[in-house]
């Protein structure tokens, strides 16, 4: 289930809205031009799917956001548990630290849910709305918003990810962060 959670920028711990209602969240983020969809997902995806495989599996919706966004690159980001593996685990942490920071990219970012779970931290007009996306959530964040993403301390999600350059998703990270004053997605999560 989509999770909103709303935080003065100088007040981490004082929630201003929480809500997993979803007219609210699309409400809300409407407001600072995010934009929400829900999508079905129902094609099963065993764990060896490959990038192929998935992209098959969504190619109507993708081909549609695709043309209505003038994407041109579109590829699968997947974070499968193996917490057994010491190198899978120091990965996902190296994975996890990469953009745990305030950045922004040039252009939109733009990411579908398969499965698991993500959240998009969008710090906008002093407040930092934590938006935890699940499957089936379709996130469009403005370029040059800024924001930064936690995927917990064993991620576990598969997203479709939509670029209009190859070099779009690089982030443009800002010198001083909030990021680390904010419950993680973990947190979050731990109070639903």
């Amino acid at each position: 289930m989509t999770l909103l959670q709303i935080m003065p920028e100088d007040a981490p711990g004082k929630v201003l809205l929480r809500t997993e209602d979803a007219a609210a969240i699309h409400r809300e983020l409407d407001g600072i031009g995010v934009r929400i969809e829900h999508w079905e997902t129902t094609a099963p995806l065993t764990a060896s799917a490959d990038e192929a495989t998935i992209k098959d599996a969504y190619r109507d919706d993708i081909d549609r956001i695709s043309a209505a966004g003038g994407y041109t690159l579109v590829d699968v980001v997947r974070m499968i548990p193996n917490p057994d593996d010491p190198e899978w685990r120091r990965l996902a942490a190296q994975a996890r630290s990469k953009f745990l920071e305030e950045h922004f990219h040039e252009e939109d970012e733009v990411r579908f849910f398969v499965e698991g779970t993500g959240c998009f931290y969008l710090h906008v007009d002093g407040k930092v709305y934590a938006t935890v996306c699940t499957a089936g959530d379709l996130l469009s964040v403005p370029n040059r918003t800024v924001h930064w993403f936690d995927m917990g301390h064993t991620p576990s999600f598969t997203a479709i990810r939509f670029f209009q350059e190859e070099d779009g998703w690089i982030g443009k990270f800002l010198p001083e962060s909030i990021a680390s004053r904010f419950p993680r997605l973990d947190d979050l999560l731990v109070r639903v």
